[in-house]
């Protein structure tokens, strides 16, 4: 089968088909992925959600067995009389000593020494927490978390204040390290793939699968913030996809508040974003849709698409090497003008600034011997510059410098009073960029050329050198009977930022002054 594109009418039928053709497997594609999207985003949702109940509901469990020493305490209280109240305590302390998560069984008495189990203490002492246990029951709950000997520690109390305000303290610490331990081992058994830290209210971490991260603020040490402890009126909980500080990928984040008494925690369920087993099937029928649709256009396509576009590559081919050559034949054509403006320029210097120099010289040596010496000197430097031009007609912003200054020293030798000139450096690394060959002779030379200078009304000119540019400006008194201007100089300038692509160049007039705007070259133009 042969498609042969003999007119333009044929061309654009085959175009019309080929776009027809991309439109509708484009289409096809964006339909199917996006069920494939829809069906794998539920599909995650539901194994995150599951996984998410699952693993709170065996948080809520295994933490709130820490509590049941709470109700044992206040079922003593009830029970117990002034007799066999300290027989009842030492016997709970002894059940709880048994508990190797609890390190420690303890009561304080206003901000006195904390006592704990093993510690000895005299049956006075121990009388009075007895009488003022049994005379104040209402006691208050509570649980901190703390550092004790290097290791983080949760401690839960009950505390009572009497009437005359003594405050007596009586409770237990669970070693985290330890709960850590435990936890991590009941819930590779009985839980999902995915990971909980609980915490306070404060953002203070209570039990997390790295260890590192206990008793440390949540809040500081991952994406979590005290804003995803907040939810909807619809929902107990928050949800939210984030960056998991523990797995370091993209998780399905629930936070909820753990319904256990007594407590001010909040329990984070992290779960990988991944595709359900359920839905597997499904998913790989909707690729090979895709998949099949796909092959099935895009050869099609690409049959009828690779006979033209070798046509139409060959014939581009022959244009873009047409362009390259007369692209390459005008860049020689402006480097070509740019040296012969050069050269105009130099011959227009030369003869010009050699018998001016010279006149000076002359007068110089009869009357300042050690001025005429660095006249000649400068001179010298000035001629070995002019006659030894860069290559590509650009030189360092400081060689450039350098010229202008030994320049200017022969002009303010002949002129004295009349001419004034300022050199200010803005920023150095300006120049080691480049500036077009003899640029601020040619501003410096039109100035005096066309201007005025008497020692009553001296010119001045100000070489500003900044990061991007150099401005060169000087104030206006122009001659009455000026010599036609030949822009040799200003013509030479444009075609050497011509060939560079350089647009700022620019000359001005304004409030009294001619202003020189000089663009910076980088060093690798």
């Amino acid at each position: 089968m042969k498609f042969r594109l003999k007119n333009s009418t044929s061309r654009r039928a085959f175009a019309i088909y080929v776009i027809v053709s991309i439109l509708v497997t484009v289409t096809s594609v964006y339909i199917l992925s996006n069920l494939i999207t829809d069906l794998t985003e539920k599909s995650n949702d539901d194994i995150a959600m599951r996984n998410f109940l699952k693993k709170q509901e065996f948080m809520s469990e295994e933490l709130t067995k820490f509590w049941e020493q709470e109700k044992r305490i206040e079922h003593v209280l009830k029970i117990s009389s002034s007799a066999n109240l300290d027989n009842n305590l030492q016997l709970l302390s002894s059940l709880q000593a048994n508990n190797k998560l609890v390190v420690n069984n303890w009561f304080q008495i206003n901000s006195n020494p904390i006592h704990y189990g093993n510690n000895a203490i005299s049956d006075e002492i121990r009388n009075d927490v007895k009488t003022f246990i049994l005379q104040n029951k209402n006691a208050e709950h509570l649980s901190v978390i703390l550092s004790q000997g290097g290791e983080w520690v949760w401690r839960i109390y009950f505390k009572l204040i009497s009437d005359n305000k003594t405050t007596v303290k009586y409770g237990y610490d669970i070693n985290l390290r330890l709960l850590h331990s435990y936890i991590s081992k009941i819930d590779k058994t009985k839980t999902a793939t995915n990971y909980a830290f609980v915490f306070d209210k404060n953002g203070t971490c209570i039990y997390h699968p790295e260890i590192a991260f206990l008793g440390k603020n949540i809040f500081k040490i991952s994406s979590f913030s005290p804003s995803d402890t907040i939810y909807s009126k619809k929902q107990d909980f928050s949800k939210k996809t984030a960056l998991s500080e523990f797995l370091q990928l993209e998780v399905i984040r629930f936070t909820k508040k753990l319904d256990i008494k007594n407590s001010n925690w909040f329990v984070c369920v992290s779960a990988p974003k991944m595709v359900s087993d359920e839905n597997v099937a499904l998913v790989k029928k909707y690729s090979t849709w895709i998949y099949s649709i796909t092959t099935v256009m895009l050869l099609l396509i690409f049959y009828l698409f690779s006979y033209a576009n070798r046509r139409a590559y060959r014939e581009k081919g022959i244009v873009i090497k047409e362009k390259n050559k007369l692209l390459v034949e005008n860049e020689k054509i402006i480097k070509e003008k740019a040296l012969i403006q050069l050269q105009q320029l130099k011959e227009q210097i030369n003869p010009h600034f050699l018998f001016n120099s010279l006149n000076s010289l002359y007068m110089l040596i009869g009357s300042d011997i050690k001025t005429a010496q660095k006249f000649t000197l400068n001179l010298s430097r000035i001629y070995r510059y002019l006659i030894d031009p860069p290559e590509k007609n650009i030189v360092p912003v400081k060689d450039e410098l350098l010229f202008i200054e030994k320049y200017i020293f022969l002009q303010q030798t002949r002129f004295k009073d009349e001419l004034f000139f300022s050199i200010e450096i803005e920023d150095n690394i300006a120049l080691e960029k480049h500036i077009p060959y003899l640029a601020f002779q040619v501003v410096v030379e039109n100035a005096i050329k066309h201007n005025t200078a008497t020692q009553e009304s001296p010119l001045t000119t100000k070489i500003l050198i900044k990061t991007d540019q150099v401005i060169i400006s000087n104030n206006l008194q122009k001659k009455l009977n000026a010599e036609p201007s030949t822009k040799f100089g200003l013509n030479y300038l444009q075609s050497i930022y011509n060939y560079y692509s350089k647009n700022e160049f620019e000359t001005s007039e304004k409030d009294g002054y001619f202003v020189c705007t000089l663009p910076l070259l980088s060093t690798h133009s």
